[in-house]
């Protein structure tokens, strides 16, 4: 994200909190699909991740007052949703197999649409993002497709920066071991 736009968003955040309708308009047009992606990430539901967007953002809207600035508007809208998504895992957890038992399930069924899909570097990496704890998928997406800082991660996730580091480390670690099982020798450069 540019300077400009981070400029931007402050000031829209300052518009909101004085009951600037277009102003919401325009952070939730630039932001909603982040917001959308992440929590789909963690929630893996995507009528859930569409409820989260609404939620976060009436938060937004409610809260746009109470917003310092110690952060970049982006971060503060993932803690956001970070905080929403976790609390909608918690409601549902009873209902549904939590991580690991869903993990530990084994799938030998390699049919010829499977065989395709493991060549697929994409597709593969995906799949194998599925086999890391929630912590460390977290972290990942948080790093690689929000290109967070390790700074932001811990303010997002609240977390210590050092547990950060160690939680990506292990999480890069499990991830070239399954991208390697699945027959793709490196994920990242």
């Amino acid at each position: 994200m540019s300077a400009t736009q981070a400029t931007s968003d402050d000031l829209l955040i300052s518009r909101i909190a004085q009951g600037d309708r277009l102003a919401m308009q325009v952070l939730y047009g630039r932001h909603h699909v982040r917001v959308f992606r992440f929590g789909l990430r963690l929630v893996r539901n995507e009528q859930i991740a569409e409820d989260l967007i609404s939620e976060v953002f009436l938060d937004v809207w409610r809260q746009a007052g109470k917003f310092e600035g110690r952060s970049a508007v982006s971060t503060w809208l993932l803690a956001i949703t970070r905080f929403k998504a976790l609390s909608a895992l918690r409601k549902r957890k009873d209902a549904e197999l939590d991580d690991e038992t869903a993990n530990a399930i084994e799938d030998d069924s390699d049919d010829p649409e499977v065989a395709v899909q493991k060549k697929d570097t994409g597709v593969a990496l995906r799949k194998c993002l599925t086999g890391l704890s929630r912590e460390h998928r977290e972290i990942v997406d948080l790093v690689y497709y929000h290109e967070k800082s390790v700074e932001e991660v811990a303010e997002i996730v609240g977390i210590p920066e050092n547990t950060v580091k160690t939680r990506l480390f292990y999480a890069r670690k499990k991830l070239a071991e399954l991208l390697k099982a699945a027959g793709v020798e490196r994920g990242w450069p």
